[in-house]
């Protein structure tokens, strides 16, 4: 019998479902699931993930349906960490979790909506995507009778909060308040890097986000593909796509360079993961935790590459005029409702209303920030409109 090549053999610093911490609340364990499966099906059912689908990144949802949305994006980051992790023999299971999880806690409009609600709040405790993230899955999802949040293990929360690395440094932040509170109750090491499955998730994100972000800009018609042949990475790529398959129309060779992007780039993760763990021998997952550095990253020549492609789509993608005035729409409705909302509370929605009763100016603002928060782009708009304009009642 043949031994398949994706058989690939556990590395000895996986994470280990069986001897996961467990959970803050004790639970049956499932008869079907590993403790991170689980995790990543809770995940899925919650109102925050299904929302995803109409938050947008850099476009506004009612720009197009062909553009990539937070829940596109998050599955797409999703695939290739679960791809990615099972190469690197790593638990494919924590990976997708954490992947799939990594944007619950984004506002409607991408950044621009993470900027102004970072600019209303700051006298109130400001306001932080990621942590954003991680108040959705311990407190603002309530799905179970026993508990509010979802119940997540301790290593998926792990990643949730300190994918990017060690976030220690920013426990003196007023947004990052939650973060420190839950540390003190249930210690989530928030001085070392998380596991190797969460930095796989991270880099996933930068492996999609870059490459869709080159296939929305030139589907938006933002620039050409003649433009980006002079781009590191992306322009070798695409000569080499028109050099091989002169026949095939832009739309398909340009398709075809973004597939082979992500592999170069999935295949340089590999290539320095591995090389990093020869060299540091680590053997478990607590030797990846404390490690000085990442274990899980792109090699030197592909972080330069990545960098100059950064400045590129930085002008002429994030800060096209088309893309600005979107921007500045976004950041005005978010503006006027947080405002409204603040001083007359009354008009929230009953739910959201009663959260905000019996709390100082700085509890209310909480509530008014989450109710924000958690909205798409399209309800965002609606919601502005019937606000703001009479005629939606006529």
């Amino acid at each position: 019998m043949s031994t398949s090549p994706f058989a690939v053999p556990r590395a000895p610093y996986a994470e280990d479902p069986a001897k996961s911490r467990g959970r803050r609340y004790q639970e049956d364990e499932s008869r079907t699931r590993t403790p991170f499966a689980r995790d990543r099906d809770r995940i899925i059912h919650t109102s925050a993930f299904r929302r995803l689908k109409e938050k947008t990144q850099v476009f506004v949802a009612h720009e197009g349906d062909q553009f990539r949305t937070r829940l596109t994006h998050s599955l797409e980051v999703a695939q290739i960490a679960r791809s990615l992790a099972t190469a690197l023999g790593l638990d494919a299971d924590l990976a997708e979790t954490i992947a799939l999880a990594h944007d619950l806690g984004h506002p409607p409009f991408g950044h621009a909506g993470e900027d102004e609600l970072e600019l209303k709040t700051k006298d109130f405790g400001g306001f932080d995507h990621n942590v954003q993230t991680f108040r959705v899955v311990t407190e603002l999802e309530h799905r179970y009778p026993d508990f509010v949040g979802l119940n997540l293990t301790w290593e998926t929360l792990e990643g949730v909060i300190k994918h990017n690395g060690p976030v220690i440094h920013k426990l003196g932040q007023p947004s990052w308040k939650a973060i420190s509170k839950y540390d003190g109750e249930y210690g989530l090491k928030l001085d070392t890097w998380a596991s190797a499955e969460a930095q796989v998730a991270a880099l996933s994100d930068d492996i999609a986000y870059n490459n869709h972000d080159i296939d929305d800009g030139v589907e938006a018609g933002l620039f050409t593909l003649d433009e980006l042949m002079d781009v590191p990475l992306i322009g070798p790529i695409l000569a080499a796509v028109r050099s091989e398959r002169p026949e095939l129309d832009a739309r398909i060779t340009r398709l075809e360079a973004v597939r082979r992007m992500i592999g170069a780039m999935v295949d340089d993760v590999m290539g320095e993961t591995l090389q990093r763990a020869a060299i540091t021998g680590v053997a478990s997952a607590d030797e990846v935790r404390a490690l000085p550095h990442a274990l899980v990253s792109f090699s030197s020549d592909m972080l330069e590459d990545l960098a100059r492609l950064r400045e590129f789509l930085h002008a002429r993608m994030y800060r096209h005029w088309r893309v600005n005035r979107t921007r500045s729409q976004a950041r005005r409705i978010l503006a006027e409702m947080f405002t409204l909302f603040l001083a007359e509370p009354e008009v929230l929605p009953s739910e959201w209303f009663a959260k905000s009763q019996n709390r100082d100016q700085a509890g209310r603002a909480r509530v008014v920030c989450d109710y924000i928060a958690g909205m798409t782009d399209r309800f965002a708009i609606e919601e502005h409109r019937k606000l703001f304009h009479l005629d939606v009642w006529s």
